[in-house]
């Protein structure tokens, strides 16, 4: 009977997998391209150099940091250490930078689940205020320079019910400011409109070992919230579900795994305003020391530029349980700035 659980699993996962990836397809014989129908579009950036590099495949991995809370919440249940605190930045497109840190606290060895907050801040860099004048000879007059931003902070938690299965869910206020609209009236006269706006959003998750060797499966649902409005118009948020298998592949072979491991990940993704695609990614770690990482994704077709990614980790131990690591990441933007981001992690 307990042969036929993997079989069992692999087959439900591979059906949820197609499901995923058949509910965005549209009814009728035109196809239907979803772009531009959500707002924040800040919280789809991946941040994390590890995930990034392995092509955002995250979903069903329990080697994890308190970056968890970014892709599964559910995977910081498998956190082993008592404390975790991660700190990064991407260094995203057009000049845009993204600043993020997360801290996971276990107490009771986890007897409680993990607790975790996280925060993430973006720097749009500075920009030009212009506002239409017909007696300017250049068309336009200059009102000034003015820096938009962005910030979510956000509480996760999650538990590991049983040796096999864990849930989590983050809750996050979000806020964005692009500045203020300059309206004009009579004369030289100018009117002040905030572009502000904020909600409160929530992340969910659910993690499974199935027993089978080290293949791992998770599901997640990120970005939930109800619509924001900006002045009179309202928008969602980048609502997004992922499905994830990963697999170390050294389980399959008579390799010493004290010396090697190859993950195997596996994510397909459907998000609100995007094509569905799916995202592989692969990490080969020698002596538990050295990480080597790559990632692409399928299926975007022309709506992305966005291509290979890899990157590169060091992971050295300090103490009986605690442990430093640096993560590098670099993603391929075709025509535009190619995405570098830096995690560093450290847990005892």
């Amino acid at each position: 009977m307990k042969k036929n659980i993997p079989i069992a699993v692999l087959s439900g996962a591979l059906a949820l997998l197609m499901v995923s990836m058949a509910f965005g397809q549209a009814t009728d014989e035109t196809p239907t391209e979803k772009r531009a129908q959500t707002g924040m579009k800040f919280l789809s950036v991946s941040l994390d150099a590890r995930a990034s590099a392995m092509g955002n495949t995250m979903t069903s991995q329990d080697q994890v940091t308190s970056m968890a809370m970014f892709y599964n919440p559910a995977a910081l249940g498998w956190l082993k250490n008592n404390v975790n605190i991660s700190l990064g930045q991407t260094q995203w497109i057009v000049d845009f930078n993204y600043y993020y840190g997360a801290i996971a606290l276990r107490p009771a060895d986890g007897a409680y689940g993990v607790f975790g907050l996280n925060v993430l801040s973006v720097d749009y860099g500075e920009f030009e205020e212009t506002i239409r004048d017909a007696n300017s000879a250049s068309g336009y007059r200059e009102l000034g320079k003015f820096s938009p931003s962005a910030l979510s902070i956000g509480l996760g938690y999650a538990l590991a019910v049983s040796d096999r299965f864990s849930f989590g869910g983050n809750v996050k206020y979000v806020h964005e400011d692009l500045g203020a609209s300059a309206v004009q009236l009579q004369g030289t006269a100018v009117r002040r409109e905030d572009n502000k706006s904020s909600a409160v959003a929530f992340d969910f998750g659910i993690f499974y070992k199935t027993g089978f060797k080290s293949l791992n499966f998770g599901m997640t649902a990120r970005n939930f919230a109800e619509d924001v409005t900006y002045a009179e118009e309202s928008f969602e948020l980048p609502l997004t579900f992922r499905i994830g298998l990963s697999m170390d592949l050294v389980d399959l072979t008579s390799l010493d795994k004290n010396k090697h491991s190859f993950l195997l990940s596996v994510d397909t993704e459907r998000p609100r305003d995007f094509q569905e695609h799916v995202n592989f990614g692969g990490e080969y770690v020698f002596s538990k020391v050295v990480a080597l990482r790559g990632g692409y994704s399928v299926g975007a077709g022309n709506d992305t530029e966005e291509g290979v990614s890899f990157g590169a980790g060091l992971k050295t131990k300090m103490g009986s349980q605690g442990a430093l690591r640096l993560d590098y990441g670099y993603t391929s933007f075709g025509v535009f700035d190619n995405v570098n981001r830096f995690t560093f992690s450290f847990a005892f």
